[in-house]
Parts: C-alpha cells; structure tokens; sequence
C-alpha cells in the first residue's frame, strides 16, 4: 500500500494570508514498505523519536509502525512534542504524542489513520483532516481553561513539560494576563502563593519575593537571556507567557545579572503570529481617570504559513488610585519568525517609557523605633509635587534554532539593550510613632547597556535500555553602568509627617557625584558560562535522573559615583551542580526532587546606606526540595517541600552588611486548571519557617529574616455563569503573614488580606468578538503595609477598578 502526498489544484489561486488554504492543505504521509493493512494495532514496535515540532514526530512515528496517517500540519502549528523512546503499540504511542495536544487519533476505516481535534464537551463534530474550518485550539498545550501552561522554557533545559521537571515551574499564560487586565508582570505573579511584591529601594521597580528572596526586575529573562529586558517594571501586553521558576537557578540560566534570583527566577516568552491572524484593539479604564488602548496585530504569510509578524502598541496615561498619582506607560513591541522544515528564526524588538509623577515610595524607619508606624489610609500619598521618574528601554533579541538531524538541534541566541532613567526622588524616614518623618531628595540619572549571548546543542540518544536527553551550552553577559547624582545631606532634609503630608520646595543639593550630564562609568561586569546536562530515561522514562554542571565566571569593576575611584575589581570562577529525579509510578501522579545551587554576584547596597558604593564578593546558596505532583489533564495539584540556605544580608545603623547565614525552609501546595467543567482554580498555600545563624557575635542568631512571612495563602476561581454563555464571574482572595522589618526582629507588620474580583463576558456583533472586562481589586480598600522587604516598609495597592472592551475583527 502506498500513499502520495494531497496537492492543491493548479487553478487554485494562492492566498498566503487565507487561512482556509493553510487548514484545506492536508499533507497524506508516506509510510514504510511493508503492508500497512497486516499491522496489528496490539503489537508493539521499539521507536526511538527525539523531541521536535508535534507534526514531525506524528510523521516519523507513522512511518515507524507502518500505518497510513493523513492530517493537516498547519492546525497543529508549532505545537512541541517530547518524543518518544521505547516499545510502543500503534494507539499507546500516538495516545502518548498527542496528550495535552488537544487533539486526538481517529481511525479512517482499514487501518488508516487522521488526527483532529478533539470533540469537545458540548458535542461538536471532530473536523476531519481535509476539513475546512476556521477552529483553532490556542490552549492545546494548557490545563483546562487555559490559564497555566504545560510547558516552559527551561534555561538550558529548552521547552519541557512540566511534569517531567524535577523543578517547581508554573507558566502563566495570554489568557489570564487578559482575563485579569493584567498591566504588569508583577500583576500577573500575584497569582502563585509563593510570591509577594514589594518596591525597589527608593523607586518604583518591582521587587518579587519569591520562597522569601527577592528577585529584581533587571534579573527577568527574556526568551532565556538575561539582561536584555526593561528594567524596573515591565509591560505585559507583549507576553505570552510569564514562566515562574521556584529555588535557586544558577544551573539552569546561570548568573543574574544584578545578583538577585535566589529564591527563584522568571522568564517571559514574547507574543508569536498564530495560523489564525491576530487583529485585536482594546480600550481600557481604570480610576481615577487612567485611559489605555492596546492594538495587537499578527499575521502569517508565505508558503505554509512559514512567516510570521506580530506587532503590540500600547499607550496607558492618567491618574492613578493613589491621591495626587500619575503614571504614563508607552510600549511597541515587534516580533517576526520564521519556521522551516528544519530552521527556525525569530526576532523580537522593543521599546518601552515609563513615566511615573509624584509616585508613592517606600518608607523607611528610624532604627529607635520600638514598633512599626501605622499605615496610612489606602489611597494616602506622600509625594512631592516635583518628584517624578522616567524610565526609558530599547531592547532586541534574535534566536536560532537548526535540526541537524532528527534527535539534534543547535541554537544561538544574542539581544541587547539601553536603559535611560532619569528622575527625582524622595523618600520619608518615619522617626516617631506620631508619623513625623524627615524627607530626603535625590535626583539620579542612570544609562545602562547590556549585551547577552547564549548557544548550544540539544539531543536525544539511547545507550541499550536508557534513553539519554544531553544539553550543552554557553552563555555570556557583558553590561556597564553610568551613573550621577545630586542629594542633600541629613542636616538639610525637610519635615513633614506621614499621615499629613505638606508639599515642601524641592531642596537645593548639598552633594554631588559625577556630571549629571554625562554620568561616568560606575559598573562593569562580564558573567560568561558553560553548562553540560544529561537527563537519563529508565523504565520507558518512568524513572528521569537529571545530572548537569555549570561553570561560571564572573567579573565585576565598580567605582566610586563621586570621586570616580576604583572601589572593586574580582574575577571568579565557580561550579554550581544540580541533581534532580522524577518517578512517574502512575499515569497521572509524579514525585520529584533536586538539588540546585545558586549563584549570583555580591548583593549591592540600598542608596541610603553609607556605604552605598561598596561592591561585595559572589553569594552561593543551595536548595533541597521534594514533592508530588497531580495530572489530570484538566488540571493539577502539586505539594512540595523545600530548604534554602544563602548568606544574610540587611542594613543596620545605615550599614549594609553581609553577615550571617539565612535558611528559608517551606511548604508549598498549587492547585491550578479546571477540575469541573466551567470552574477554573488558580490556588495555593505556602508556610515558611526563616531563621538566622552564624551572624557577628550571634547578636541575630536564631531571628527569622526580614520581609519574610509565615505563611501566604491566594484562593482564586473563575466561574462561567450558566445559561449565559460566554460570561464569568472571579474572585480571589491573598493572606500575608506578619513580616519583621529589622534584623533584630524588634519592628514588625501584621498579616493582611486583600480580595478582589472579576467579570467578563464575550459575544459577537456583526460576526466580530466583543469581550468586556470589569476587575476590582482591593475590594474593601484595605490599607495595609504589603511588604517589610529590604527593611523598609512597601504600602499596599488601593481599590482600583479596572475595566476594558476589547474588539477582534
């Protein structure tokens, strides 16, 4: 029996940017020699198929147990697939290729095969691979609902499926960033129960606290490299998924590039052209007065749809809940692929402005105090009228990919960056608890430009009964800073008072460093790495062992701001191991664990602390964790256990020291997907216990750890209304434990909660998709210190209501 691939008609005219053509070319695939019609559906062949798009795998699985198999490639997209490796029969080894696809085999009659999509709850026919339609399943690689991925980037590692991971990993996806009005990353990691948020040491970036360690913003990776990003807070109207990785990751992405990342790391992968064009505008609100418009246009062209575009513009501008607030975000954001047979390229360009105008900062504490201030009302502001912040990125990246043959691909990727940040800052230190505070000012220009650049080679080999994934990989950062400032000293600093906050001239400066004009060079630093892994397969990959190393040197310059004075200058190199095993017992349960270090240069000192400018050497840390994990298909449950260990560090009498040793040990439970048809639940609990040892004269030791609470607790759920179709209703609910702000555990906040919740509902005018959105966040308006991280006090969101349409034509 013998089969030839379906042509179009020749008088079929060509239109690339026609969908019906891409899902109407249906490719029938040759199969091997021998007489399909003798196979036996029960018998088993040992197949050896490495990972590779989804369409290739189907193709050489076909071929290798001899049955006709006839589907359209461009509904399936650039869907992954695993591969697979050992003895499989004709329906366990399709039924194990096409799990979580989204799509399902379906006999032809004789023995003949085609793929469609699968039938879904209310009965709609199963399309079948000539079929001409419209249907396109964008959440085939999700759990139910389409809010967490399957699968994530993994460093090195590549894309992985999550639950053959010996990490704790949750990839959010488009969907919950839309359905959430989600308008940054740190929005979108509210939903894990392992992290909270806090702002930067006198600005406004977003600081994420994740097993109880803080990750910055500049330590975001973008399509796996680092530094390349913007940096503070970053726009999510560009993402497609915001993958969150929990412990220590020096192994799987290497150094960070300021050094932070220990308790986790997290990577964004940019918005690609669907098979289906992209042709959305969105318009949104929230109070007091903020406006935002979105347009998201993507397309693919070419033959087999091998070309792809897609291009996001946002503009968001207005008043914010916070009184006297205003914030201004401007993003456009480009990004083109291409995908071949065996080559894949794509690139992603660009440029993001923050402006922000009498931002609600941090707040410090006098060191006498015996407990933390009162926090003011929720939308209380204690800005000056002239302090402001702008933040200014221009960022790119390309990435490679080449199959050299069916179980080996290369790749490279290089970005770069320039991050331009010019402002005026001003922040209050509480010295009573009457609230009277002393205000500083400090104006900061900052340049910043950074290259990134990553290679390396995947494959998939088998030595008798074990199958063998290895990763090899290089990757290199080089980055500089230029920094001035002008500040007052403590004499000249104003009065004020934190619950009633009177608008003061703006200081003249009493100390300079640099030219504000021209800033000098402040930092130097070049990590460069290499990164070697093997993950063994026994047991026809039921048992998974996962060994890798990375060696990695890092070398920093600092000088001082004012005089210009060499201050530091190391060079080190450093290997960092990672051990990890997954048993996979049953068909819908795993256990997992590892051993991963971490790695990061020297923490840097906040601006207050006097000795600011002072660099200090490389930090190791190491995590071990254990745990289980629940696949249901539709959803999943994971419960782990974890133990950090990393050098401390805090400021003390306006000293920043490294003193000490931090354990952060916890317990972590996820629920997420959706376990009944219509309810979707994105929950979970984590208890921490911290604690200090070894510090100087054991003057700390045995006191838990500034800015880490005992427990956090999120309970969220989405829920479709019945018998409106097309409507939902959320809500969601996050609890905080108290938190210490010093190292001598004598100040605290209390625990807090905050609720929010949610609507949407989508229909069609005039055959267009109409969706509105409404969210409330902070429903009760709770006023509440969020976060004693850094030692320093962070305030809680206020009520805030967010609402959009949003128009696919």
């Amino acid at each position: 029996m013998t089969s030839t691939p379906l042509h179009r008609p020749a008088d079929f005219p060509l239109k690339a940017l026609s969908l019906s053509i891409a899902l109407a070319f249906t490719a029938l695939l040759p199969i091997n020699s021998h007489a399909a019609d003798t196979v036996s559906e029960s018998a088993s062949r040992n197949v050896d198929i490495g990972p590779g798009l989804l369409s290739h795998t189907l193709a050489q699985f076909a071929v290798a147990v001899g049955v006709p198999l006839s589907f359209d490639p461009a509904q399936l997209g650039n869907r992954q697939s695993p591969g697979l490796q050992g003895n499989y029969s004709v329906q366990s080894g399709f039924a194990q290729l096409l799990e979580g696809s989204g799509f399902e085999l379906i006999s032809t009659g004789g023995n003949g095969y085609t793929v469609a999509p699968r039938v879904a709850a209310n009965g709609a026919l199963e399309l079948g691979a000539t079929s001409v339609s419209a249907l396109r399943d964008d959440n085939a690689d999700t759990y139910g609902g389409g809010q967490v991925a399957k699968v994530a980037q993994i460093g090195i590692l590549g894309n992985q499926a999550l639950k053959d991971l010996p990490f704790s990993v949750t990839s959010y996806t488009a969907k919950t960033i839309a359905d959430q009005q989600a308008q940054t990353v740190g929005d979108v990691l509210l939903n894990d129960a392992s992290v909270r948020q806090s702002a930067g040491f006198g600005n406004f970036s977003q600081v994420f606290v994740i097993r109880g360690l803080p990750l910055l913003s500049d330590d975001i990776s973008y399509n796996g490299l680092y530094g390349i990003l913007p940096r503070q807070i970053i726009a999510t109207e560009a993402l497609e998924r915001v993958e969150l990785f929990k412990g220590p990751n020096a192994f799987v992405n290497g150094v960070t590039p300021s050094g932070s990342g220990i308790g986790g790391g997290v990577n964004l992968q940019p918005k690609r052209a669907g098979d289906v064009p992209t042709r959305s505008v969105t318009l949104d609100y929230s109070d007091d007065g903020r406006v935002g418009g979105h347009l998201d246009l993507g397309q693919r062209f070419g033959e087999d749809n091998r070309f792809g575009a897609r291009v996001n513009l946002l503009q968001r501008e207005g008043a914010t809940a916070v009184d006297d607030e205003d914030r201004r975000s401007s993003l456009i954001s480009v990004g083109l692929d291409y995908r071949g047979d065996r080559l894949r390229v794509s690139t992603d360009l660009g440029y993001q402005k923050q402006v922000i105008n009498q931002g609600r900062s941090v707040i410090y504490v006098d060191s006498t105090l015996s407990k933390a201030p009162k926090v003011p009302d929720a939308n209380a502001g204690y800005a000056q009228s002239w302090s402001y912040s702008q933040l200014e990125d221009t960022f790119g990246m390309a990435r490679a990919e080449y199959d050299l043959s069916d179980n080996w691909t290369a790749y490279v990727s290089g970005g770069a960056k320039h991050t331009r940040e010019n402002g005026v800052y001003s922040s209050l230190t509480v010295t009573d608890l009457n609230g009277n505070a002393r205000g500083g000012m400090l104006y900061s220009p900052h340049d910043e430009d950074n290259k990134s650049l990553m290679t390396g080679l995947n494959g998939h080999l088998n030595t008798g009964p074990i199958s063998h994934q290895l990763n090899l990989g290089l990757a290199g950062i080089w980055g500089q800073q230029r920094s001035a400032f002008e500040t007052i000293g403590a004499a000249t600093r104003y009065s004020t008072n934190l619950y009633d906050v009177t608008d003061k001239p703006r200081p003249s400066p009493t100390s300079f460093a640099s030219d504000i004009h021209d800033p000098r060079i402040v930092g130097k630093n070049t990590l460069r790495s290499a990164a070697v892994s093997d993950t063994l397969g026994f047991i026809d990959d039921r048992v998974l062992l996962t060994l890798g190393v990375r060696r990695q040197t890092l070398n920093v310059d600092g000088w001082n701001t004012t005089t210009g004075a060499r201050t530091s200058s190391y060079e080190e190199s450093i290997t960092t191991p990672v051990y990890g095993l997954v048993i996979k017992p049953w068909e819908h349960v795993s256990f997992y664990a590892n051993r991963i270090e971490g790695l990061a240069k020297g923490p840097t000192p906040p601006t207050s602390a006097i000795n600011r400018d002072e660099t200090f050497a490389p930090v190791r840390s190491k995590q071990i964790e254990a745990g289980v994990r629940l696949d249901m298909d539709t959803y999943g449950a994971s419960l782990g256990v974890y133990r950090i260990e990393q050098p401390s560090s805090y400021t003390q009498d306006g000293i920043f020291r490294v003193d000490g040793e931090q354990q952060n040990k916890g317990v972590e439970l996820n629920v997420y997907g959706e376990p009944l048809d219509g309810l979707r639940l994105l929950s979970g609990a984590t208890l921490m216990k911290t604690e200090i040892e070894g510090s100087t004269n054991g003057v700390n030791d045995g006191n838990r750890a500034v800015g880490v609470p005992r427990f956090q607790l999120n309970v969220g759920a989405d829920w479709d209304v019945p018998g409106i179709e097309g409507a939902a209703l959320s809500a969601r609910m996050l609890r905080t434990g108290g938190q210490y702000l010093n190292a001598a555990n004598t100040q605290s906040i209390p625990a807090w909660n905050r609720f929010d919740v949610g609507s949407r509902y989508a229909f069609k005018m005039d055959e267009k998709q109409i969706t509105l959105r409404a969210n409330l966040e902070n429903v009760a308006n709770k006023a509440y210190w969020a976060s004693a991280n850094g030692g320093y006090l962070t305030q809680g969101t206020p009520r805030t209501l967010k609402v959009s349409a949003t128009l696919d034509f």
